[in-house]
């Protein structure tokens, strides 16, 4: 088994209003519970978006956690989703499907294994 992060950055889910969200909320938990019944997923949540941000940098001297600077983009993650299963074709079904229970783009990446110390 291997464990893919399925993400998708806030500016992907677009504009809309309050009641289309809402209208999100039953697909996308239908998904999430065949994931659960599945025993495929490993952790699922999304970012807050007016939560507190840190910055920890130790490159330019000691370790320093701060609430800033922040990366300079026009996209930042909004959600994520990590699950557990054989291959590719798996992940990229849950990634179609959390797609289409949220109403908006996911992207699916499987993570690399840290190496044993």
């Amino acid at each position: 088994m291997a464990q893919y992060l399925i993400y998708f950055n806030q500016q992907w889910v677009g504009d809309h209003p309050e009641e289309w969200f809402e209208g999100r909320v039953k697909p996308s938990m239908a998904v999430y519970r065949e994931m659960q019944e599945a025993g495929v997923v490993v952790f699922a949540g999304g970012l807050e978006e007016d939560a507190p941000i840190y910055h920890a940098d130790d490159t330019s001297g000691p370790l320093a956690v701060t609430d800033g600077p922040y990366v300079e983009t026009t996209e930042f993650l909004g959600g994520l989703t990590i699950i557990d299963v054989p291959d590719d074709e798996t992940a990229k079904m849950w990634a179609g499907k959390v797609a289409v229970g949220c109403g908006w783009p996911q992207e699916v990446r499987r993570f690399g294994a840290i190496p044993e110390v």
